[in-house]
């Protein structure tokens, strides 16, 4: 999608500020917490294949819209129908890969099949930094635009190749309507302590460093680098993405306390990067988001091996929706802090949380899930 490095800059180029372009990540992120857990539970009662195919169909509306009419009002209806989309496909996936694999007794392979399928993504958006600065120069905004739209509907038709079967314990039992598989899903968090320890250990893990990556393309405007050269330089830190995907089958195995340091010291690299401004800055960036991309895989598939019943994608999509209301509270406090310190001061401050988070993990007795903690879930 070669409009994804730069649509930050298309916002900036239309005259947004930055409180307006964090307002746009409000409004993505409310529009996916709104419709977040009911369609997780759509996604357990139905197709979860079909959301997965109906999703990349509203992306690509979006983009049309953002290049076609750029305004402040068109750039807030796009993010609505992205954030639907989000919606749709977040927990059907990883719901649909999980069972897929337990089907034929590989569930153990999930954190290194979701790392390699990041990777994947990565590597697409690593190819779309190279690609879209020589497209940018010779079309513009229109002409990545146009790219974006056709790789969205590529991805429609990619969508209709997985395979869905149900398990054939699943297959015995009382189908669930829409409210009782959502009934399902929401006791399984709040009864069960190692699915709701799962579901704030991935709130926090992704949401930062998720929300973060929005703001990237203009931390790396603020250490003076050409708007054309900035595609470039995100390929970088996608490599470091990349890397970090790679490594999570691995990563899943390890315990609570070499997670805490491996985090901590993930927060520390984004925090020198941001704040240092030079041209290493951006591969410490890409180090840290690296680190991120992996704890993030690790805390999904913990969090799959603690769900225990029927309501799976409702269950991943509670999550979904804790990590786009913790994102509220980033693009609030980013557009404060850089209003006032700039973009690197931003970054910086953001990383407190992850701080806390690897003191938890350093003094807690449980991580996620008590079956993981011996080192089991993946490799």
């Amino acid at each position: 999608m070669l409009l994804y490095p730069l649509y930050t800059l298309l916002f900036s180029d239309t005259g947004l500020t930055v409180w307006q372009i964090s307002s746009l990540f409000v409004i993505w992120s409310v529009s996916s917490i709104a419709l977040e857990v009911p369609s997780g539970a759509w996604a357990d009662a139905s197709s979860r294949r079909a959301l997965l195919i109906g999703g990349p169909l509203l992306s690509a509306v979006s983009f049309g819209l953002w290049v076609g009419w750029p305004s402040y009002w068109t750039f807030a209806l796009g993010f609505l129908l992205w954030g639907l989309k989000g919606a749709l496909t977040s927990g059907a996936l990883e719901a649909l890969v999980y069972d897929e694999l337990a089907r034929v007794s590989a569930s153990s392979r999930y954190a290194t099949l979701m790392g390699r399928a990041e990777v994947a993504g990565v590597l697409a958006a690593m190819c779309s930094g190279l690609v879209a600065a020589p497209v940018f120069t010779v079309g513009g905004f229109d002409a990545v635009g146009a790219a974006s739209v056709a790789v969205s509907v590529i991805a429609s038709l990619t969508a209709m190749l997985l395979p869905e079967n149900r398990t054939a314990a699943a297959a015995d039992e009382p189908e669930l309507g829409w409210a009782n598989t959502l009934a399902a899903g929401v006791t399984e968090v709040r009864t069960s302590r190692p699915v709701r320890a799962a579901v704030v250990f991935v709130a926090v893990v992704a949401s930062i460093w998720g929300a973060l990556d929005e703001y990237t393309p203009l931390l790396i405007v603020s250490f003076g680098t050409p708007a054309a050269d900035v595609a470039l330089q995100m390929v970088v830190v996608w490599a470091g993405a990349a890397a970090g995907g790679l490594l999570a089958g691995r990563a899943a195995q390890l315990s609570r306390r070499s997670m805490s340091a491996l985090i901590c010291c993930g927060a520390v690299l984004m925090a020198a990067g941001a704040l240092a401004g030079h041209g290493l800055s951006v591969v410490l960036l890409a180090v840290a988001f690296g680190v991120f991309q992996l704890a993030t895989i690790v805390a999904d598939a913990r969090l799959q091996d603690s769900i225990s019943g029927p309501a799976r994608a409702t269950v991943t999509s509670l999550a979904g929706m804790s990590t786009d209301v913790t994102m509220l509270f980033v693009y609030t406090g980013y557009a404060a802090i850089a209003g006032v310190g700039g973009h690197g001061a931003a970054f910086a401050v953001l990383m407190l949380p992850y701080l806390t988070m690897a003191l938890w993990l350093a003094v807690s007795r449980r991580l996620t899930s008590t079956k993981v903690e011996g080192g089991g879930s993946a490799s």
